[in-house]
């Protein structure tokens, strides 16, 4: 055991314990480590942009190669990505070489696009790309091919390998810089998107991009020339290795989205998307016209995995006028409804939201970033571990685990853990760290949420009930009805007469072994017919110590 209070220590102290981590000690066991999907992220606090920030993020996610799945070759992996902000120190210098003017910062988006390796629909889709980009009152400026070494991946990546273009797009003179332009922008890739089959963009937005694919960790940095460069800097940057359980990985599966990664899963995914299409019939968005409106729809893509329809949505939230944070505690709530020492204007700001929408819930940690602000969120349970320390010289640095970066100890000046339900949030505008509850109580003070339930909210047990008796049925009706309906003496004794007497379900295993009902000689009960969909696997048990 002393070994391992040692490697604890270390790993407490410093951010590289990588070596440690590959030797067996006391207790721990290296085979445990392959688990579910890395996250991380590096921010310079003040905003200011470096080729360092780009390059210690690199790190990071070649750090967390052990929560990166591989083929049994071990030469293709699921899937990994890099988020950062468009350098235009770099992009105007490559866009020079091709004649291309970019204007200043924040004049064009950059799209990261997926095409067909066929010549023939890939000009196609270019030329259709050109055309909505018009129709929606924007210059398109051109083409550039994206510099990469396919010699450096496995043989089915390469296989089913995309050929990788940007496209560079003007901003209109009567369009503000940033979310504005962004938000025409992502009506035009909806467009697209809903016209064209064949072609993935990865991203398009005048203030992040993304570059990801589907290889190992340690090919991300030697598959794109762009990383490599010197002249790309970034104040922002997160990482993400993938570890598929839910979807087969692809090239266009794996993380990043375009403004979140994500470790764990959202069990409640399928409802959460179901949800969110039905509510489409009475859906308004005042920053979008309503012609705009149509253009986006449906929200959600529901082929993507659990965290590009999060995504989806949380892109929706943002592009119709919502703040990027607001909208993630919306989705993502932290437990309210029994928590005693929560101000009554906050639960007031929950409950209001929770009429609107349901929580995206699951053993999940979330990064997210617009361009401008970084921010992480942890499950309500927190199930999912992430760490972060902040520099002497002003740099957040946050993975799923310690032991990703190598800092001196003498530059952490905070070294903390994210806890269940809370928020950080670095704003690289004002060049800040915004504490959870700074953040949140200015979210529910901002408008009178409590007067707002108060007057309109109505409750189940202050409706009004029939003085009416129930029908009840005894004797051989009742037997007769049980009978038709596939009530047997087990689930009556087992199931009914425990909730009839405590108000409770009984505890059950969450696993069913049983045969389904369409197979069985006896008539079921309807409510057999269905089942609970939920991932199970990768969810670690709730124990004492959590």
């Amino acid at each position: 055991m002393k070994e391992q209070t040692t490697y604890k220590k270390d790993a407490l102290n410093r951010f590289s314990v990588s070596d440690a981590g590959k030797q067996a000690a006391g207790m721990y066991d290296p085979g445990y480590e392959h688990d579910n999907c890395g996250i991380g992220s590096v921010v310079n606090i003040k905003g200011i942009k470096t080729h360092e920030t780009v390059e210690n993020a690199l790190k990071i996610v070649e750090n967390l190669k052990h929560r990166a799945g591989k083929d049994a070759e071990g030469k293709t992996g699921d899937g990994v990505g890099i988020l950062l902000q468009i350098s235009h120190k770099f992009f105007s210098k490559v866009a020079k070489q091709l004649g291309i003017e970019l204007g200043e910062e924040r004049d064009y988006g950059v799209g990261m696009f997926f095409f067909p390796q066929d010549e023939l629909k890939r000009n196609r889709a270019k030329k259709m790309f050109e055309v909505i980009v018009g129709k929606e009152g924007m210059e398109f400026l051109g083409w550039r091919e994206v510099p990469t070494d396919p010699t450096k991946l496995g043989q089915k990546a390469v296989d089913c390998m995309p050929y990788i273009m940007q496209g560079f797009v003007k901003r209109p003179a009567d369009v503000e810089k940033g979310l504005a332009f962004d938000r025409k922008l992502y009506v035009a890739r909806r467009v697209f998107e809903q016209s064209n089959d064949d072609t993935y963009v990865v991203s398009l937005s005048s203030r992040t991009i993304v570059y990801k694919g589907m290889f190992l960790v340690e090919q991300l940095r030697l598959f794109f020339a762009d990383l490599q460069d010197k002249d790309y800097e970034s104040a922002i940057a997160t990482v993400h290795s993938r570890f598929s359980t839910n979807t087969n990985p692809s090239w266009e599966r794996a993380h990043p989205n375009r403004f979140i990664v994500h470790n764990g899963e959202i069990n409640t995914i399928k409802g959460n998307a179901d949800k969110m299409l039905a509510r489409e019939e009475t859906m308004c968005a005042p920053r979008f016209s309503a012609d705009d409106l149509t253009k986006v729809l449906p929200v959600v893509n529901t082929n993507g995995s659990d965290s590009a329809m999060l995504d989806n949505t949380l892109e929706f939230l943002v592009m119709s006028g919502m703040d990027l944070p607001l909208a993630v505690m919306i989705m993502i709530p932290e437990p309210w409804a029994n928590n005693s020492i929560m101000s009554q204007k906050k639960k007031d700001f929950y409950q209001y939201y929770a009429t609107m929408m349901e929580p995206w819930d699951g053993p999940a940690s979330i990064l997210f970033s617009d361009g401008d602000i970084m921010g992480a969120v942890l499950d309500r349970n927190g199930l999912r571990p992430s760490r972060y320390y902040i520099t002497t010289d002003d740099y957040l640095i946050l993975s799923s685990e310690v032991g990703v970066l190598e800092i001196e100890p003498e530059r952490i000046k905070v070294k903390e853990r994210l806890r269940p339900g809370k928020m950080l949030l670095v704003d690289t505008v004002k060049g800040e760290v915004i504490d959870d509850n700074e953040l949140k109580d200015s979210y529910a003070n901002m408008q009178p949420y409590g007067e707002w339930l108060d007057r309109n909210l109505v409750e189940l047990k202050d409706l009004k009930i029939p003085n009416e008796r129930v029908i009840e049925h005894r004797g051989e009706d009742l037997n007769r009805l049980q009978k038709a309906f596939g009530y047997t003496y087990e689930s009556t004794k087992d199931t009914i007469l425990p909730m009839a007497r405590n108000g409770a379900e009984s505890i059950a295993a969450m696993g069913i072994d049983s045969p389904i009902p369409v197979l069985s000689k006896d008539q079921q009960p309807l409510f057999n017919y269905f089942k609970q969909l939920f991932a199970q696997v990768t969810n670690p048990p709730i124990d004492c110590i959590r």
